[in-house]
């Protein structure tokens, strides 16, 4: 592949025209050639630097002080003065194109259409002294023609860092020659004080030859990760590919089984914690959960756990039947660079003592977000930004790359289990929620494509500003990110779980089950459980009907390395502090909850498949209604029929 200098050839590229006028009419260029250089930027280009304040001169505010950089040890510490602007704000998306969406239009929420705005960021970035990088999108290779574009103002220098690390940056000197731009991200920060009251505001318009995103705040959540996300799954509908909001970890047991397990779900689901080892205590053991009433613990012991080889942290591009052998699978590949890990639930030394080593050892300067930092010092993974005295900020963030983590999977791998995740509040009789999930349950295929329609926000969400209620981030969980339609969404991703029958579904809380805080300890619990047992199936008196249909089958037990759990952690209705009665009104909760979001699907684009899994939740339909539309094939005799289930008798 012949590559040409960026820096002195971007003239001569097939660039969109409104790009080389911000270039030729700019302030100045600086093209990035290394991550060194890059960081470098984040602290003004001064050697000596401690700090770096990042500021930009608004009209009628003066300076006005947006973050602080401070040079740590092992990388840069990025806080930002205002505690609003150290989460995504759920609704900053808005769609300034005239394209099929279904997401809130410029022109209805500020009464006027984008152009005028356009013209005036345009005018705006000429004036400064500016950024250009480009990158590829997704982790495409360059051939592949997905290019794009990162066009930043000079002194927010740990920005383009993030957007380097997340996607990977093109060196200046290393630009294919038919370099291919598909997206460019416009970064123009004080339009959050001018235009938009404060607010995080991201514009996506869709051009017919290039994906325009302008980020109004210098949050890299919703742009520069968020952002991206939109653009690919954009080009994915296009190509009937989609991008999956989902970590993926090849799990290897004591015995050298390989399971390959996707965790799917809302923002602060456990993605990030599925890449984890599970918690322990400072005797070795595991903390099940504590009784929210009666302050009892239960605790295990595992002397080994599985060895963990994660795949994607967050955005996993997906590939159905990506080679003979591969036939009614699912293969996934990461569409980052690097992964943008919270860090909330790691508070005191010796939580994730693997997180510790790869942040405080590193080979690498990282970047740290919402974490404090002072000058020449080791900045500490477990020490947070306080958002005000004595509160730590909920959403402290690393971005690291993925090659800093020695056990990471690089290519297509294939999926052998999709598991759904959901925060959940606590439930009693007295006060009944949804929190009736038990430690595991299995799904089929039906019900696991409608868990992904609503993708519950779920409890006390830490990387978001909203928190109150249940809320929902919609199809594949991935919906704040798009800028199309839900029913195009809806139908790709019932056509995928068509396609890799061969897949199996599991759906895990964390936070509480029923009246027991259990962290994420389901999900780790339960990945150990699934990667022994491997692709064997379940004899019928292993699996229950969960007494809520929407919940597909409960367990009837769980033994990991001879511990079996409570009967309750399995079955929440058998908790003596909910009882039938709590967790039927928690089971009303979440089928309101369904029947709501799923309103959103009734379109008369819809599959006709999907309008009779829609009607089956709607009718109040029972476990098995499920398993009649949408069946899964056995892995071991190709049998039509319930996935995981052994004939009775077997």
């Amino acid at each position: 592949m012949k590559t040409v200098d960026f820096a002195q050839n971007w003239h001569r590229l097939a660039l969109p025209e409104q790009v080389k006028a911000v270039l030729e009419n700019a302030k100045g260029l600086i093209f990035p050639e290394s991550r060194d250089e890059i960081f470098a930027l984040a602290m003004g280009n001064d050697p000596e630097a401690e700090r770096y304040e990042v500021c930009y001169e608004v009209p009628g505010k003066g300076d006005v002080h947006e973050a602080t950089v401070v040079r740590c040890r092992n990388g840069l510490s990025i806080n930002y003065t205002e505690a609003y602007m150290r989460r995504r704000d759920p609704d900053c998306m808005v769609v300034a194109d005239d394209k099929p969406s279904d997401k809130p239009r410029y022109v209805d929420r500020y009464g006027q259409g984008f152009d005028e705005l356009r013209d005036e960021t345009f005018t705006w970035l000429c004036k400064q002294e500016l950024v250009v990088m480009p990158f590829m999108l997704g982790g495409f290779p360059p051939e592949s023609g997905r290019g794009a574009l990162l066009i930043a103002p000079a002194n927010a220098g740990f920005f383009v860092g993030g957007l380097a690390d997340l996607q990977g940056m093109l060196p200046a000197s290393g630009v294919p020659e038919d370099f291919n731009v598909r997206s460019v991200v416009y970064l123009a920060p004080p339009y959050r004080h001018t235009h938009f009251d404060g607010r995080q505001v991201v514009v996506h318009n869709r051009l017919d030859e290039v994906y325009e995103i302008f980020s109004y705040n210098l949050y890299p959540g919703p742009s520069a990760k968020k952002g991206i996300y939109g653009v690919l799954l954009d080009l994915g509908m296009e190509e009937d590919w989609p991008t999956l909001h989902g970590s993926t970890v090849q799990v290897v047991t004591p015995y050298d089984n390989v399971t390959t397990i996707m965790h799917e779900g809302a923002s602060g689901s456990g993605k990030s914690e599925m890449l984890q080892h599970p918690h322990r205590q400072e005797d070795g053991r595991l903390l099940l959960g504590q009784n929210i009433v009666t302050d009892e613990q239960l605790l295990i012991v595992l002397n080994q756990a599985c060895q963990l080889c994660p795949v994607t942290d967050d955005m996993a591009i997906s590939h159905v039947g990506h080679g003979d052998e591969s036939e009614g699978y699912l293969g996934v590949s990461d569409a980052e660079q690097a992964w943008f890990v919270r860090l909330d639930h790691i508070d005191h030394y010796g939580v994730d003592p693997h997180l510790e080593r790869v942040t405080i050892h590193s080979s690498e300067p990282i970047l740290f977000l919402n974490v404090y930092g002072a000058p020449n010092s080791t900045c500490l993974i477990w020490e947070h930004t306080e958002d005000e005295p004595g509160v730590p900020c909920p959403n402290p963030r690393i971005i690291l790359p993925r090659r800093l983590d020695p056990n990471v999977v690089d290519g297509i791998v294939e999926v052998h289990l999709r598991n759904f995740g959901i925060r959940t509040p606590p439930c009693t009789a007295e006060r009944p929620s949804y929190g009736i999930i038990g430690y595991m349950h299995i799904l089929p295929p039906a019900l696991a494509w409608l868990w992904r329609l609503v993708a519950p926000r779920g409890h006390a969400n830490p990387s978001i500003t909203e928190t109150q209620g249940m809320s929902s981030e919609g199809v594949g969980s991935y919906w704040p990110f798009a800028s199309g339609r839900r029913v195009d969404h809806a139908n790709l991703l019932l056509k995928q779980m068509e396609d890799s029958h061969k897949v199996r579904y599991s759906l895990t809380p964390n936070q509480h089950v029923g009246a027991w805080a259990v962290s994420f300890m389901p999900q780790w619990v339960a990945r150990e459980y699934l990667a022994r047992r491997g692709s064997a199936r379940f004899r019928d008196r292993q699996l229950i009907p969960a007494r809520c249909p929407l919940l597909g089958y409960a367990l009837e037990n769980i033994q990991v390395e001879g511990s079996l759990l409570p009967d309750g952690f399995l079955r929440v209705e058998e908790q003596p502090e909910v009882g039938k009665e709590g967790y039927d009104e928690g089971a009303r909760i979440l089928g309101d909850f369904f029947k709501k979001e799923l309103l959103n699907f009734d379109h008369p684009d819809l599959s006709e498949l999907g309008r009779r899994i829609i009607e089956c939740c709607k009718d109040d339909g029972a476990l098995e209604d499920y398993e009649k539309l949408l069946p899964g094939i056995d892995t071991s005799d190709k049998r039509k029929g319930q996935q995981w289930r052994q004939p009775s008798g077997m």
